[in-house]
């Protein structure tokens, strides 16, 4: 950690042995085992099947979209970014009081849950959650599969202004789903995003946006636009 801290190491390069460490730190190979195994799981190194063990490359700045005035797709490909986006889930979500709230949607309403994998790089960053009521788009489930763009979703119904209210940062670790969708260990934390999307013109609420950033590959530009 010292060295990797004081940046001895180069981004992407390789780390001793086993037993080169065993014998610099003179410690049994299962202490500097371990040891490995906390630097992966909190993302500092990774391992190549084969090959051994690396230190991160260095971090990809991002700019993060923080209003609703435009989408991450229209963003990320604004800034030449190599984007790709997966669409992984469309599913009815059990009754939530705080996102029924959010949407001013009645219990009995059905309210969707639209997820994308975002790619950078063909790197997964990030896995945003749409949550949209059936009562405002009534082909959402039959649509939600085949969406990968929110706000071009939205447009196609007419809708062309976009704004948000406010802003939630938080900090959270990820699921044994997430680690898998992410290309992350279980200690890496995840930067989570909150916010509400709306409709600039009427003011109605169009979607509640849950997102989960991978924080150990990437470093994000927080600055609003002006």
């Amino acid at each position: 950690m010292k060295r990797i801290v004081m940046k001895e190491m180069a981004p992407g390069s390789k780390l001793p042995s086993e037993n080169e460490l065993v014998d610099t730190y003179q410690v049994p190979r299962m202490t500097v085992r371990n040891a490995l195994t906390k630097l992966e799981e909190r993302g500092y190194i990774y391992s190549k099947q084969g090959k051994g063990r690396y230190l991160k490359e260095k971090s990809i700045q991002i700019q993060l979209p923080l209003t609703g005035k435009t989408s991450f797709t229209e963003k990320m490909e604004k800034m030449n970014y190599d984007l790709r986006t997966e669409n992984i889930c469309c599913q009815k979500i059990i009754y939530d009081p705080k996102i029924y709230q959010i949407l001013h949607a009645d219990k009995n309403d059905a309210v969707y849950q639209i997820g994308r994998l975002r790619y950078i790089n063909e790197e997964p960053i990030a896995i945003h959650y749409s949550f949209v009521s059936e009562a405002k788009f009534p082909k959402i489930k039959d649509d939600g599969p085949m969406i990968f763009s929110m706000f071009s979703y939205y447009r196609n119904h007419g809708i062309q202004q976009f704004a948000s209210t406010k802003t939630l940062l938080s900090i959270t670790f990820p699921t044994s789903k997430e680690q898998q969708l992410l290309s992350c260990k279980s200690m890496v934390p995840l930067i989570v995003v909150e916010s509400d999307c709306i409709d600039a013109q009427t003011k109605k609420v169009l979607e509640h946006t849950k997102i989960l950033y991978r924080s150990d590959r990437f470093k994000y530009d927080i600055t609003v636009d002006s």
